[in-house]
């Protein structure tokens, strides 16, 4: 067991970013999705589940970047948060895109994990905030738009969940 007096702080952020508990995770909300209805947005519902899933990857990309990397400029808000297509080029597009949601979240929980991270110590390039503050809004962003996500897929009638 580690010295680290905030250890189980650590522990518990790094599972909130992992979703699930009370949440649906990012895992099962794509599982068995259609490649069909990826860019398929519901009548009366704005994101199709590319928009949303390029939405997750990007802002999850840039409080991660932030958060490492003093020379990091974030794109324009909103319009550089959200992808120009509703629909993927094809599914490797597709899959590229979940691969680096994936290894940005990995290194977001490796960063929270990280003994030698502070997590109150303000950032020196930001404005008051910590690494553990944008730990917490990734994951509060994440669990929104993959309920987002889940929204779609009933609505698309491709939800068993």
């Amino acid at each position: 067991m580690s010295n680290d007096p905030h250890q189980a702080l650590r522990k518990h952020v790094a599972d909130f970013l992992a979703g699930g508990n009370a949440h649906v995770t990012f895992e099962d909300a794509i599982k068995d999705l259609p490649a069909k209805l990826r860019g398929v947005k519901p009548a009366n519902f704005p994101h199709s589940p590319w928009m949303l899933l390029e939405h997750l990857r990007i802002a999850q990309w840039d409080i991660l970047e932030f958060s490492r990397n003093s020379k990091h400029k974030s794109p324009d808000w909103p319009g550089g948060y959200w992808p120009k297509t509703e629909a993927p080029a094809n599914a490797e597009a597709w899959e590229r895109s979940v691969e680096q949601f994936r290894d940005d979240l990995e290194a977001m929980q490796e960063l929270v994990n990280n003994p030698k991270t502070d997590l109150f110590a303000r950032i020196p390039w930001g404005e008051g905030q910590t690494i553990l503050r944008e730990a917490l809004l990734v994951a509060d962003h994440n669990a929104y738009h993959v309920a987002q996500l889940v929204d779609v897929r009933r609505l698309l009638e491709a939800w068993k969940g």
